[in-house]
């Protein structure tokens, strides 16, 4: 006799919420142990009355069947920075997903035995240039420098004390492996933590520092959560997921709870702006904030190159990122989860998306704010509240900005001030054709008039009849750029702008010497892992069937590294050399299409 029928998509929303259940309750509610066997098809299942089985076997049957998620490229969703897109299918319900549980599980967290109540800190030159009132949320001061601490400790804080015993684990190559490893030291359990081989060493001392066992497996994240998962099962170990779990949801939730409580005297607050990685944050905020001020809006905060969410709402259904970006490496998530999916498609009002040099330009803001310097991560809801500000004229209302971590590494810092008046449009990337002749860089210095060049490159070509100079200038409005341009156009010099053009400013810029006429050169984009032996397996791949033109690498304080190659390849070898760079394993973009590479290098 058939019971009753349900999607795939409710059955593994449905087996989740029995899995996160405490199993007291399990206990005293005997009707989750009478589910008997599960038939599943692509699209539906159905739970029937035949011999009795374990719910955990129950579960594990629906979940492994689970059709794989599909693949989607970061460059099928684009829209204007500022722009609230993502809008879920279904609307805004303040009231549905379980909101009763989850209010009820935020009030009564245990985070505050290890989590402060951050402040909550008026801004007042970021609310002056652009209009509103901003409060910033400082989650960056919380003992490890980031909110993560409080979902897992929350988790954790729940767990018995014989679960506690057989200690816990989890997979993490930034802050939430200092989040379990703090929440490990107050509870005196064992923490192991998992992290991939190409975590920076500054990560994992800290975490060794607060005295959890520190694993470096696997070139990527992926490779690290599997392993850390095969040892939970193993050693009978609790695994501690870093979003994708309702007590993890909940403890970030009392971020939400704090910013309701410190602005309970505000009558109007706009938007909670919540930068969104695996979606944690932003499903706790929301889960509490939609409860009890429906009409203040959650809107989610996501690079262009790591925009999980908003695609996984735009679709209505959880998607995976063919690649992720990795510049800010706290929201570098390929897959959102489940849970936290579940909550954003009713509760969340829509995703802005912003730009690499955005994140920098708001990693300044807050330093000349406060003299906090925070990680493009916890920076991200700056950019997305002064684009989405902008891009809708709005004017004197109140909006909370979640700061969410400072754990930057010092080497990405480079870059950082490198782009951070680009993201300001306070800099311009250009490049100036000049006659190679006597007097036209005098003419040229006279038509950049009394702007101020912050960055000039140039290099004498025998070969060729007119210079080409590769330069930078400091703006104080768009119509000064535009002037400029048009006169260096005037007087015979043809200029181009090349600020959005990411090849110049992770590479081209600081590679600027001459053009070279190669046969047969195409470009390439590899995402190398930061290890050893990382570039000679890159060279045994490639050499020496094809010859290396180019090669320019950059160290930018993340577990990957940019590097740029040029290979000379002929057309009839192209399908092999393809085969080959995929058999890498190393993402790579092609770049012998660009622009800039064309004028600048060949």
């Amino acid at each position: 006799m058939e019971i009753f029928s349900l999607n795939l998509s409710q059955f593994n929303s449905f087996s989740f919420r029995l899995q996160s259940l405490h199993p007291l309750f399990l206990r005293r509610n005997s009707i989750f142990f009478h589910l008997r066997s599960v038939r599943s098809s692509s699209s539906t299942v159905s739970i029937t009355d035949a011999p009795l089985q374990p719910i955990s076997s129950v579960l594990s049957t629906v979940v492994k069947e689970a059709p794989p998620l599909e693949k989607v490229s970061s460059e099928s969703l684009q829209y204007e920075s500022g722009f609230l897109g993502a809008v879920p299918f279904t609307g805004v319900d303040g009231g549905g997903v379980d909101a009763m549980d989850y209010l009820t599980s935020i009030l009564l967290s245990r985070v505050y035995d290890v989590a402060i109540e951050s402040p909550l800190q008026h801004a007042p030159k970021f609310s002056q240039r652009i209009g509103v009132n901003v409060w910033f949320k400082r989650e960056d001061m919380q003992p490890v420098f980031s909110f993560k601490l409080r979902g897992a400790y929350n988790m954790m804080a729940k767990l018995s004390r014989e679960q506690l015993d057989k200690g816990v684990i989890c997979s993490s190559a930034g802050n939430h492996a200092q989040g379990v490893a703090l929440a490990a030291q107050k509870l005196h359990c064992e923490a192991v933590i998992v992290m991939p081989v190409t975590t920076p060493e500054i990560k994992w001392k800290s975490v060794e520092r607060l005295g959890a066992t520190v694993v470096r497996v696997g070139d990527s994240y992926d490779e690290a959560q599997t392993y850390a998962k095969k040892q939970a099962l193993e050693l009978g170990q609790t695994f501690i997921p870093p979003f994708d779990h309702p007590d993890v949801i909940a403890g970030q939730g009392t971020v939400g709870m704090e910013i309701v409580r410190q602005l309970e005297s505000m009558k109007s607050l706009h938007a909670v702006f919540v930068p969104v990685g695996g979606g944690g944050l932003i499903a706790g905020i929301a889960a509490y904030i939609k409860r009890v001020r429906p009409q203040t809006k959650i809107i989610g905060v996501e690079p262009y190159d790591a925009n999980a969410m908003a695609l996984s709402l735009h679709h209505g259904h959880r998607i995976m990122l063919e690649q992720v970006g990795g510049f800010a490496d706290g929201v570098a998530v390929k897959v959102v989860g489940e849970e936290t999916f579940r909550i954003c498609n009713n509760l969340v009002d829509g995703i802005v998306l912003v730009s690499r040099d955005a994140i920098c330009a708001s990693i300044k803001d807050m330093y000349e704010e406060k003299r906090s310097i925070l990680e493009p991560a916890g920076a991200l809801s700056l950019a997305g509240a002064e684009a989405y500000c902008k891009y809708y004229g709005l004017r004197d209302e109140n909006i909370v900005v979640i700061t969410s971590g400072a754990n930057m590494n010092f080497d990405r810092l480079r870059l950082v001030t490198e782009l951070a008046n680009v993201g300001r449009k306070q800099e311009a990337v250009l490049t100036t054709f000049l006659p190679e002749e006597c007097g036209s860089f005098k003419i040229f210095s006279q038509q950049i008039g009394e702007m101020n060049i912050t960055e000039f490159k140039y290099r004498y070509d025998a070969f060729k009849k007119e210079a080409l100079i590769l330069y930078s200038v400091g703006l104080h409005t768009a119509d000064e750029l535009e002037e400029m341009m048009d006169r260096m156009k005037s007087s015979g010099m043809g200029t181009i702008n090349l600020t959005e053009n990411e090849l110049v400013k992770d590479h081209l810029r600081h590679l600027m010497g001459g053009r070279s006429a190669v046969q047969n050169e195409f470009l390439y984009r590899f995402i190398f892992p930061e290890r050893p032996g990382a570039l000679m397996k890159f060279l045994d791949t490639f050499s020496p069937r094809w010859n290396i033109t180019l090669f320019h690498y950059r160290a930018q304080g993340a577990s990957g590294a940019n590097v740029l190659v040029a290979f000379q390849i002929s057309k009839d070898d192209m399908s092999k050399f393809r085969k080959k760079a995929d058999s890498l394993g190393y993402e790579y973009t092609e770049e012998f299409e660009n622009k800039a590479y064309q004028l600048l290098m060949q």
